[in-house]
């Protein structure tokens, strides 16, 4: 048989021109496809990575005036919608470009105080942080398992340290404002703090809230491995807690 003949039964085996068509075709199309990573990497992120579930401060709208003596022993309870209990932290991450607030939120609070002649003279409260969550369960392992070491460290507290008048706290179902001094506990470290805390007498209970600022590094809180961006070194603990006697 001819070469002739060989080149008319094959005429694409034997053509570049064909050949570089295809390779123009299989770089546009990889092309496309990393133009829509691009577009749609940063929306995927953000619904990847959200916010978290952050521990608001107190909601006083419909509050009704106290009616109980705000002398006693005062129990954490879990409190209703949207003055439940609850405890966590806030932090920036840190991306090229862009800075993200995530937060964490657990219900698992406890613990009490006791009032005498209107004066805070104890308080004890306890934060079960091996059920911290934010709103992605394989960031919930990671931020339990990698960053505050629940494993070892299951428990955050916050203790009175100094007797605090509570005179001024109205019985008018409004929000008014008192320093507590206490330790806290993060992550082992135990620190002396002086937060303001919110305070709400309304009904048969008190609602007590704060975003506690704080220096992770100061309690050894240390960047993860996993984690690709930087965690702003400054932060809150995020409490808001509902008692009753």
């Amino acid at each position: 048989m001819s070469n002739t003949q060989t080149n008319a039964s094959h005429p694409e085996a034997q053509s570049p021109l064909i050949k570089y068509r295809a390779l123009i075709i299989t770089v546009f199309v990889i092309a496309i496809v990393g133009l829509a990573s691009l577009a749609v990497g940063p929306v995927l992120y953000k619904l990847i990575m959200g916010p978290g579930l952050h521990t608001d401060g107190i909601h006083a709208d419909g509050a009704a005036p106290a009616s109980t003596d705000f002398n006693g022993e005062w129990e954490v309870v879990p409190g209703s919608i949207p003055n439940t209990s609850a405890a966590g932290f806030t932090f920036a991450e840190i991306l090229p470009g862009e800075e993200k607030i995530t937060s964490g939120s657990t219900p698992d609070v406890s613990g009490n105080v006791v009032v005498e002649n209107n004066t805070l003279s104890s308080g004890l409260i306890t934060v079960d942080m091996t059920n911290i969550s934010t709103d992605q369960e394989k960031r919930d392992i990671n931020v339990r398992m990698k960053l505050f070491h629940t494993e070892q460290f299951p428990e955050a507290t916050f203790e009175v340290t100094q007797a605090v008048d509570l005179s001024q706290i109205p019985d008018t179902g409004t929000v008014a404002q008192v320093v507590i001094p206490g330790k806290l506990t993060v992550h082992g470290v135990t620190k002396d703090v002086a937060p303001t805390f919110d305070v709400l007498r309304t009904g048969e209970q008190a609602i007590v809230a704060s975003d506690i600022d704080i220096n992770r590094l100061d309690y050894g809180v240390e960047t993860p491995e996993f984690v690709a961006a930087k965690i702003s070194e400054t932060g809150q603990i995020n409490v808001r807690i509902a008692l009753e006697k």
